[in-house]
């Protein structure tokens, strides 16, 4: 690993680093929060993945997770979103491509070669982590925003008993029934409708996936609500699963990180109550 910064903050160290991954073929660059502890401590962690055009960085700086972090002795881990670089396809639109990996296998040209952004997320990265840094594996909670709580909601549900705790912030609950979810999936994956739904939170639940300890957050004023996110989606599956979950719609937040910022503090405690020995 390129190690490619250290900031003091609160009472830890904002770390950033890069490797080159054997998932997308790329160097892939993620930002690390770890608290002070006492040598030989492993702290739970928090998996961070972030919605559509951030790099590792966006969180970083806006997400405001650090205080909390420090104050309940939690790592935040935060990867990038989409694999970059000379070769990597590209597209013009915010929503697809760099920037925009959806958290999914392509299996697609020209994205196959190094959009494997769940491989990545679900296996690489968290190795990697496990092998560098004083984390405590048997204590992990993940959560997102937007296309990320769509990660985040999908990683979980695919893999249940890895994660004590699933957040998200107004995640895209369902991209088998939005125009954000229609235009990646049918171009990562292809038109064959039914290999999306193990990239759906709702179709997984639908398919028989449950997980326990869910918590998201949704701004009503948020102006993707109605057309893109559709948590109402999310609400009918859990309670029809008869699956428990905590959805807060929040009045008067937008989709922007000022939402985000001002309950990410709760989903860490939230997470930190989840993530105890």
């Amino acid at each position: 690993m390129e190690h490619i910064s250290t900031s003091r903050c609160y009472a830890g160290e904002q770390q950033v680093w890069r490797h080159e991954s054997s998932s997308t073929g790329t160097p892939m660059t993620f930002a690390i929060y770890i608290p002070d502890h006492e040598d030989g401590t492993r702290l739970p962690v928090i998996w961070w993945l972030s919605g559509l055009t951030c790099t590792h960085e966006n969180a970083m700086i806006k997400c405001e997770y650090k205080r909390a972090c420090a104050e309940h002795g939690i790592i935040f881990v935060c990867p990038d979103t989409s694999p970059r670089g000379e070769g990597v396809a590209n597209h013009d639109d915010y929503d697809f491509g760099q920037g925009a990996g959806f958290y999914v296998n392509a299996t697609q040209e020209p994205w196959s070669p190094h959009f494997q952004m769940r491989s990545y997320v679900e296996d690489e990265l968290p190795a990697l982590v496990a092998a560098n840094f004083p984390v405590d594996m048997d204590r992990q909670g993940i959560s997102g925003h937007s296309m990320g709580g769509h990660g985040a909601l999908t990683v979980s549900l695919r893999n249940p008993g890895r994660f004590r705790s699933t957040s998200a912030f107004a995640p895209i609950v369902s991209p088998l029934n939005c125009p954000w979810g229609d235009k990646a999936l049918s171009g990562y994956l292809g038109d064959n409708r039914a290999a999306w739904r193990e990239y759906d939170s709702v179709a997984l639940i639908e398919d028989g996936a449950r997980i326990e300890n869910v918590l998201v957050d949704q701004g009503t004023a948020d102006e993707w609500l109605e057309g893109q996110l559709k948590t109402h989606l999310f609400e009918n599956a859990v309670r029809d699963a008869g699956m428990q979950a905590e959805i807060r719609m929040q009045e008067g937040y937008d989709h922007s990180y000022f939402f985000v910022s001002t309950f990410i503090s709760d989903h860490v405690a939230w997470h930190a109550a989840k993530l105890k020995d």
